[in-house]
């Protein structure tokens, strides 16, 4: 049956499940991602349907996992490696930056990294330290790597299938908190290219782009929103690298307004270059300034106060009647 009802995580199961069918250069590797099946489950039975050359248990050595997946895509293996969680990912950071990323260039084009890093992110667990991080930024940032995050099942099935077919290394961002949310997946009908943004609600007055986890937060924002009266737009960005500015900059065109949210730091997250291109594409458009609703500049903190530092349904609506304000 090619249209299901997936929780998120089932879906990205069922999607590398594919790809090892599909082609054997494909592998996974990962901290107790065989015989476990991953702390999250998303690898849950793979190993023992691909055995363990196909499905890696590796030791806990992030730097040892990348690079090791470095030296199999140079081989013409197409490596899906998984950082645990999103604070560990540090160790191979090097790895990722000074070889991953640059290695295509450094070659003049001759070189193909096809690797996908998987990373957990975001918060919405109530985990310790090092467990609820969002380093999207950071990994944007760098020239070389393609950055992508699905909201939704349908999205975590299909731009998985096409980051792994990709010729460029992708890291791949999931939003831990989201895992358990189902929705349908169309196994046969790819949505759209891996980095187009798209919108997932339409409206009037004011334009809210989010990724990852804060997608459904901004259509909860969108419905509560509509019961005052008061229509908004809602655009999943899903890729931050590249960004696909022209879908925003064609909602910001028909509403005048926008609102940037994301679960990492205000200060220097992917809401600012947003919001840069944004105001330098529609200068004359814009009824108010580009407003950003994202974590606070500061370390993640204990799970008890994780209520408070992460971007809900109030701050996002308190920014819209800013917005509307001007």
């Amino acid at each position: 049956m090619a249209v299901q009802k997936l929780p998120l995580a089932r879906a990205l199961n069922e999607s590398l499940r594919r790809a090892l069918e599909t082609d054997p250069k494909v592998v996974l590797m990962g901290e107790d991602v065989g015989k476990l099946g991953g702390v999250f489950r998303v690898t849950d039975g793979l190993q023992k349907d691909f055995g363990e050359d196909r499905v890696i248990d590796t030791p806990l050595a992030e730097s040892g996992i990348v690079g090791t997946a470095i030296g199999l895509a140079l081989r013409g293996y197409r490596p899906v490696v998984e950082i645990q969680f999103d604070g560990f990912v540090f160790p191979a950071y090097d790895q990722i930056v000074t070889q991953l990323a640059k290695m295509h260039a450094r070659a003049l084009g001759k070189v193909k990294l096809p690797v996908v890093i998987r990373i957990p992110y975001g918060g919405g667990i109530g985990a310790v330290e090092h467990h609820s991080e969002s380093p999207e930024a950071l990994f944007a940032h760098v020239a070389g790597l393609k950055v992508v995050s699905p909201s939704n099942s349908s999205d975590a099935y299909w731009m998985m299938q096409q980051a792994i077919q990709s010729d460029d290394p992708v890291i791949f961002f999931e939003p831990k908190r989201r895992y358990w949310d189902k929705a349908e997946v169309d196994t046969e009908a790819i949505p759209g290219p891996l980095h187009a943004a798209r919108v997932v609600r339409e409206g009037a007055r004011v334009t809210l782009a989010a990724y990852g986890p804060m997608v459904k937060v901004c259509l909860e924002a969108a419905a509560a929103a509509e019961e005052e009266g008061i229509s908004l737009e809602v655009v999943d960005l899903r890729s931050l690298s590249p960004i696909d500015f022209g879908t925003v900059q064609r909602s910001v065109e028909r509403t005048g307004r926008l609102v940037v949210v994301h679960e990492a730091p205000v200060f220097l997250g992917a809401g600012a270059e947003v919001a840069a291109r944004i105001t330098e594409r529609c200068f004359y458009h814009l009824e108010a300034p580009v407003l950003r609703v994202g974590g606070y500049h500061t370390p993640y903190p204990p799970a008890r106060l994780e209520e408070e530092y992460l971007p809900g349904l109030d701050r996002v609506l308190d920014a819209v009647d800013r917005a509307l304000a001007y």
